[in-house]
């Protein structure tokens, strides 16, 4: 079995330890996550049943919690325990699940479609008033384009194809 890199590590023991035992994971202080406790970034946590089908995906566009470790532990127990569209992961799961992290970058805002590309970039859509807000991840399979990024995020922030709209663009670094 491949080593897995210590933000991936990370998100599966703070799963384990609240589905087995209802608990956070303590931030770890082991040397592989110095990093993780010396900056703040939003992550993304998405867990994947090992046929590849989603099984949660909850996230942070900015730093909510003091380091990127807490970021980390929180999202994965938020993907496990509150999507909205499946029940919470099951102990009888937890051998069947394959995890990613994506590190965000800062978002930065855009003009056009023609400055996305969904292949390097995530995208922010938000209303005028900027009061509903969707999210995508970039290198998602079933996104082709810059237009289907952006119209999968509107129906997200329920934001009416007519109307006027903000957008940003990030980079993730993704940890499988």
């Amino acid at each position: 079995m491949p080593t897995l890199h210590p933000f991936v590590s990370l998100a599966h023991r703070a799963v384990q330890e609240y589905v087995r035992h209802g608990q956070r994971l303590e931030t770890p202080h082991d040397e592989a996550l110095t990093a993780a406790r010396d900056t703040r970034a939003g992550t993304f946590v998405s867990i994947h049943k090992k046929n590849g089908d989603l099984r949660g995906c909850i996230g942070t566009f900015k730093p909510v919690y003091p380091t990127l470790a807490d970021e980390i532990i929180e999202n994965a127990i938020a993907s496990a325990s509150r999507d909205p569209r499946f029940y919470p992961i099951q102990e009888w799961e937890l051998g069947d699940l394959d995890i990613s992290v994506d590190v965000l970058s800062e978002p930065e805002p855009i003009n056009s479609l023609d400055e996305l590309d969904p292949n390097v970039y995530g995208v922010i859509v938000t209303d005028s008033q900027g009061t509903r807000r969707g999210l995508l991840l970039p290198m998602l399979e079933q996104v082709q384009s810059a237009q289907e990024q952006v119209d999968i995020a509107r129906q997200k922030a329920y934001i009416g194809v007519d109307e006027p709209v903000k957008l940003f663009r990030f980079r993730v670094q993704r940890y499988h």
